[in-house]
């Protein structure tokens, strides 16, 4: 669901696009603004840029185990349900609650009350343990009451969520089945973000990044065990009118025993630190009621994100049924994202995290030289890795899902590879956007933040609607992709001009868009030679496991070694940075 409490967006501050207890963010339009490590360091003198790297590289591992993780559970949803209108009705179930707990309580959690947290350990005599034992207790008991009332109205959520499902008598009766059964990971989401941030407060990191490991784990386990019982989607042939209640159950409980395991997961942890779980309800008086003041801005950057990406799983569905072959819907485009999202996750959200507080710390100081030093060098660093691998996705993208989500059908797997190459260079944008919204909420700014996001919202809205009125429904689901990208590259142009009015003059932004530039030329001879390699051994191979392998491989080695060359020999000053950095660490 999110990048976890490594990302200024929060746990489960994904959207749509991830999914319960996911440490990953593929949002829909950005996510909800929340707290940076504590405990990233400043780094030390002989290097900026090379601390700076490897304080993220410890954030960026324990994501990439997840983000594998996911990756393996998301294949094995394919491969049990297909990415036919059964998957679109599964992938729809699973994101619900995550949008309601992020619409409700999730971002204000993790901006407002989250601080809290960190000042009332600080300030109080106990170390703030009977404060995080209220703010337990009231997002218990506020969960508690918001699950109960979210099963019973699970038909009106279906509805909402999908009208093209809602429509489909016997879809909407799988949908509802499974929506009632993934609805009370809901309160175990909140339970595990209040106990990870009551840890992360005590400077005790690993628990949040390791945890939701185990539930992709259980989930795993969940899906052989459809596929043992069943077979996979393309022996069975298993649609919306086939799947039968057991096998909808067994989906059912194992998505939510995986949250249940990462929640209780917490407790041994929390123990370990001295903490005494306590439910405590003495509520008044204690500041809880001026901390939910604070959050309006952050309740309203999530209502506008969670309001665009509703249009676009409408649309997307609506398409998908529309199609007549299958992976043309909104399963396909879910996990097409999910691949796109991970350099963002490992590379962008890690180093930025890693950086935050320094950053923040200039803004503090009034120091607007360092604060616009800072995003710039964020944006130039993070430039050498998302630009390449961007452009990868045009070359790769194919290769990508066929070995990944193959069997689900090859023609299915070849739909997400177009889905992909659509997203591909957005993650330029995409990135940039995330890097310098950091500066406004290193200033403590949500409402610039906010604003940004309605007009990202509707640009996207906006184009995906073009989209599915416009292109025949077998595109139409790929050109909302390339619409991700078009929405971010408005929004960093908005976003641009704020922060340089902000700061009072220029971003250094003849620097940085030399480097990207550099940068982009260096990739457009690597990705034509790429893709050109993938399509010969595709064709003379196939597209089966060993074909796609062979064409990722090759296609890959490619892509890296033109694109190598070339920077160096346009001698970019951060692709050096990096390489240096990487032969310190290999010793020579």
């Amino acid at each position: 669901m999110a990048q976890g409490q490594y990302a200024a967006q929060g746990p489960y501050a994904a959207g749509p696009y991830g999914a319960p207890g996911e440490t990953v963010a593929t949002p829909a339009v950005d996510a909800a603004p929340g707290p940076e490590p504590a405990a990233s360091p400043e780094p030390k003198k002989g290097g900026r840029a090379g601390g700076l790297l490897k304080s993220s590289a410890v954030m960026a591992a324990g994501t990439m185990v997840s983000r594998l993780t996911g990756f393996i559970r998301s294949a094995l949803i394919v491969s049990a349900i297909g990415v036919g209108f059964l998957g679109d009705t599964f992938q729809v179930a699973y994101q619900l609650p995550t949008m309601i707990y992020i619409l409700t309580v999730g971002g204000g959690l993790n901006s407002v009350f989250v601080p809290q947290l960190v000042r009332a350990m600080k300030d109080d005599e106990d170390g703030g343990e009977a404060y995080a034992n209220r703010l337990l207790t009231l997002v218990m008991v506020a969960l508690g009451v918001l699950t109960a009332l979210a099963i019973f109205g699970a038909p009106l959520l279906m509805r909402l969520m999908s009208p093209s499902i809602a429509g489909d008598p016997a879809a909407n009766q799988v949908g509802i089945t499974f929506v009632q059964y993934f609805l009370p990971s809901i309160f175990f989401m909140g339970v595990h973000v209040v106990m990870g941030q009551i840890l992360n407060a005590r400077g005790k990191f690993g628990a949040m990044m390791w945890t939701p490991v185990l539930n992709n784990i259980v989930i795993i386990v969940t899906l052989g065990m459809f596929i043992y019982v069943y077979g996979t989607a393309a022996e069975s042939g298993m649609k919306v009118t086939t799947i039968p209640p057991e096998g909808q159950r067994l989906l059912g409980i194992g998505v939510l025993l995986g949250l249940v395991v990462q929640a209780l997961a917490m407790i041994p942890y929390l123990r370990e630190t001295g903490f005494r779980l306590r439910l405590r309800f003495d509520w008044k008086g204690q500041g809880l009621g001026k901390a939910v003041t604070l959050a309006k801005w952050t309740v309203l950057f999530v209502l506008a994100n969670q309001a665009g990406a509703m249009i676009v799983i409408w649309l997307s569905t609506a398409a998908g049924k529309a199609s007549p072959i299958d992976g043309t819907g909104y399963s396909a485009y879910a996990n097409a994202q999910l691949i796109w999202g991970l350099p963002q996750a490992i590379i962008t959200v890690s180093l930025m995290a890693a950086l935050l507080p320094r950053l923040s710390r200039s803004a503090a100081e009034g120091d607007g030289g360092a604060v616009r030093d800072d995003i710039s060098q964020g944006l130039r660093t993070t430039a050498v890795a998302i630009v390449p691998i961007a452009f990868g996705f045009l070359s790769l993208g194919i290769p990508m899902c066929t070995l990944m989500f193959g069997s689900s059908g090859t023609s299915e797997a070849t739909n997400m590879g177009y889905m992909l190459m659509a997203f591909g260079l957005g993650l330029i944008p995409y990135s940039v956007q995330y890097v310098v919204l950091r500066a406004f909420y290193a200033y403590e700014d949500t409402r610039t933040p906010f604003y940004n996001t309605v007009i990202v919202a509707a640009v996207n809205a906006g184009a995906s609607a073009v989209c599915y009125f416009v292109i025949p429904s077998r595109w139409a689901v790929v050109g909302m992709a390339a619409s991700y990208g078009l929405a971010y590259a408005i929004g960093v142009g908005v976003a641009w001009r704020r922060l340089r009015k902000r700061l009072g003059g220029d971003l250094d932004g003849s620097r940085v868009l030399r480097t990207y530039a550099r940068l982009c030329i260096a990739s457009i001879p690597a990705a034509l030679l790429s893709g050109a390699a993938c399509y010969g051994i595709g064709h003379t191979l196939g597209q089966g496991v060993f074909g796609s392998l062979a064409a990722l491989v090759a296609g890959g080695a490619v892509l890296l070694g033109i694109f190598f060359v070339a920077a160096r020999r346009m001698r970019i000053e951060e692709l050096n940075s990096l390489v240096g950095m990487v032969r310190g660490r290999l010793g020579r």
